[in-house]
C-alpha cells in the first residue's frame, strides 16, 4: 500500500510539473490536443473530430433541391478503385454527369447524410467568399492591402500583404504547415483557443507574390479580413453566400475556436452530395441552376496556375491524364474534383490520402483516370 501511495505520489507531481512547464511555454493547446487526439487513439485530427470542437451552424437552403439520378444510377465501382478505396480507408465515394448522380457509394456506416471533417477544402471556400465580397463592393478586389482591413498585421513586408497572396499562397507569411508536430504553429491553430490573436503574432517575414508556400495561416488572414469587412461570421456568409443558394438538403457546422472564430483554412463539416454542389457550381463557370455565384472569369483565375503550375487561387490543378481538372483537396484525402471537359464531378472522402513524392495528389489522378474509363462504357 505505502509503494502504491509512492507511485501516485510520484505520478502526480510528474503531472504538475509537466502541466506547469506546459503554461510556462504556452502550449495550453496541448491539453486539447491530448484529449482530442491521443487520448482516443489517433495521430492526428481525423474526420470525425466535430464533437471535440465548438462549432457554428452553416443553414442549409430553405428551398431544397436532391440531386436527379441519371439513366445508368448506381453504377458499381471499379474493381481497381475498389481496391484503392479499401486501402485508404475510403467513407464515400459519388459521381456527378452532366448534372445528374450517376455512382454514390458509402463505407463504415458512412451515409448520404453523415457529417465529416472537410479540412483543407475549406480554403477554397473561403476564397469563394471573398470573391463574393468583391463582386459586392465589400471589399475592392484582390489587389486589396490586406493592412487596410487588419492593421494589426506585422513584419517587415506587412505594408506589401495583397488579398490575392494570401489565396494563391504567396503572403511570406512566417508559417510552417505540419500536421504531426504537436508543438508546430498549425496544432497551435486547430487546437489552440484565439486563432486570431495567435495570427497577429505572426510576421509577413518574406516578400509576398514571390513564391509559392502552401499555409493554413495565409487563409486565416483572408478569413480574418472578410469577417472584419462585413461584420459577420464566416458561417453566417458562407449560408448567406453559398450554401443556401447552392439549394443544399443539409445545414453544415464549421469548427471554431473558443472565441467563436471559425478555421477557415479547414473544418467544414458536411456531406459528399452536398460537397458535390460546390464542384456544380465551379463546373458551370461559377452559375448554379441559373443564379450566378462566382464570376466566371474568377473561375478561371482560380482554376490556371498562379505562383506554381498546380496552384492558383485556393484551387488545386492537374492535367497529367490529358484533360484539365482541378479540385479542393483536404487533409486525409478529401477531395471535390471537377472535370470540365467531361461534365464531371467527383467527390471522395475518407481517412487516408494517396500524394506522391512531390507532394502532389495521386489520388486525384487515379480517380480522374478510373472514372473516365467507367464513364465511357
Amino acid at each position: 500500500m505505502n509503494r502504491l501511495f509512492k507511485f501516485l505520489g510520484i505520478t502526480a507531481m510528474v503531472m504538475a510539473v509537466l502541466f506547469f512547464m506546459v503554461k510556462l511555454r504556452g502550449d495550453e493547446h496541448l491539453y486539447k490536443a491530448l484529449w482530442a487526439c491521443y487520448l482516443h487513439g489517433n495521430s492526428s485530427a481525423t474526420i470525425d473530430d466535430a464533437k471535440f470542437f465548438d462549432t457554428h451552424t452553416v443553414e442549409a437552403a430553405k428551398e431544397k433541391q436532391d440531386w436527379p439520378t441519371g439513366a445508368a444510377y448506381n453504377q458499381p465501382v471499379p474493381e481497381q478503385l475498389q481496391k484503392v478505396f479499401d486501402e485508404t480507408g475510403t467513407v464515400a465515394f459519388l459521381v456527378i454527369k452532366n448534372d445528374s448522380l450517376i455512382s454514390e457509394h458509402y463505407w463504415d456506416n458512412y451515409s448520404d447524410s453523415s457529417q465529416s471533417n472537410s479540412f483543407s477544402m475549406a480554403k477554397s471556400m473561403t476564397t469563394m467568399l471573398a470573391q463574393i465580397a468583391i463582386q459586392k463592393n465589400i471589399l475592392t478586389g484582390w489587389h486589396q492591402r490586406v493592412n487596410s482591413i487588419l492593421p494589426r498585421v506585422k513584419g517587415p513586408h506587412a505594408a506589401e500583404l495583397e488579398l490575392w497572396h494570401l489565396s494563391t499562397m504567396s503572403s511570406g507569411l512566417d508559417w510552417e504547415e505540419s500536421y504531426q508536430n504537436p508543438w508546430s504553429v498549425t496544432a497551435r491553430a486547430y487546437y489552440g483557443t484565439d486563432l486570431q490573436e495567435l495570427m497577429y503574432t505572426l510576421p509577413i517575414k518574406d516578400t509576398p507574390g514571390r513564391a509559392f508556400n502552401y499555409q493554413s495561416g495565409s487563409t486565416q488572414l483572408l478569413a480574418m479580413c472578410l469577417m472584419q469587412a462585413t461584420g459577420k461570421s464566416l458561417s453566417e456568409l458562407a449560408s448567406e453566400w453559398l450554401w443556401q443558394p447552392l439549394q443544399t438538403t443539409h445545414d453544415a457546422t464549421w469548427h471554431t475556436d473558443t472565441k467563436g472564430s471559425e478555421m477557415a483554412y479547414c473544418c467544414f463539416n458536411s456531406n459528399a452530395r452536398d460537397f458535390a454542389r460546390l464542384g456544380k457550381m465551379m463546373l458551370h463557370r461559377g452559375n448554379f441552376n441559373g443564379t450566378q455565384l462566382l464570376d466566371s472569369a474568377f473561375v478561371q483565375l482560380a482554376t490556371t496556375g498562379a505562383l506554381a503550375p498546380h496552384y492558383g487561387y485556393s484551387f488545386w490543378i492537374d492535367e497529367t491524364q490529358g484533360t484539365k481538372a482541378f479540385f479542393q483537396w483536404g487533409f486525409c484525402g478529401q477531395y471535390i474534383i471537377t472535370v470540365p471537359e467531361h461534365n464531371l464531378v467527383m467527390v471522395r472522402l475518407g481517412t487516408t490520402d494517396m500524394v506522391d513524392p512531390n507532394e502532389q495528389s495521386e489520388y486525384c489522378r487515379v480517380l480522374v483516370k478510373e472514372v473516365l474509363e467507367m464513364t465511357k462504357k
